[in-house]
């Protein structure tokens, strides 16, 4: 009987160390892989598709934006940052009203203020949430570790900032302060 459940024991912790290095082992194929932005697409404000995957390559900026907001005038830093470097970043815009109703309500009066205002040629997209029950899902990987296994972040206001590297993986998140122009992105992009 003693040699019957020594058996069992030995089994069972010889199972146990198999499944325990089988999870170790970054190259098992049922081991899930982080995601990357590659992996998310969304509807643009003008009613087509920003597939993220098409920006391969390149190193990717995300704002969450509002048109109506204190830092609306990021905007033109944003346009000028595109402009000087899109042959190798894209910028992203996430047009929000999740504070204090600063964005319209319509894609195409967003849309018109921004082309009009700043003359803003990056992609946006339609309007959408970045925090709350209605998070579209690109915020939830950009602000949840165990999605982009990076950080954890939280979106305190509008023009909140992400940077993406050229093979999808999230690097860093800034917040309003921190300006399109500035030196902590400028170092990304070099």
């Amino acid at each position: 009987m003693k040699l019957f459940f020594a058996s069992l024991l030995f089994i069972a912790c010889t199972a146990a160390t198999a499944k325990t290095n089988e999870v170790m082992n970054n190259d098992n194929p049922d081991v899930a892989k982080a995601k990357t932005i590659y992996d998310f697409s969304i509807k643009s404000l003008d009613g087509g598709t920003i597939d993220f995957s098409q920006f391969k390559g390149k190193k990717i900026l995300i704002v969450n934006t509002a048109s109506m907001c204190g830092f609306t005038p990021q905007y033109k830093a944003l346009e000028a940052l595109y402009e000087a470097h899109k042959d190798k970043l894209v910028i992203v815009g996430f047009p929000s009203d999740n504070f204090g109703g600063q964005e319209y309500k319509d894609d195409k009066d967003i849309k018109s203020f921004c082309q009009k205002n700043y003359g803003v040629t990056f992609p946006l997209t339609t309007r959408v949430d970045v925090k709350g029950d209605n998070t579209t899902p690109v915020y939830k990987y950009l602000c949840s570790k165990s999605e982009n296994g990076v950080l954890d972040a939280t979106i305190s206001w509008n023009f909140n900032k992400f940077i993406i590297d050229e093979n999808g993986n999230l690097l860093a998140h800034f917040d309003s302060k921190v300006t399109p122009d500035s030196d902590e992105i400028a170092k990304y992009l070099n």
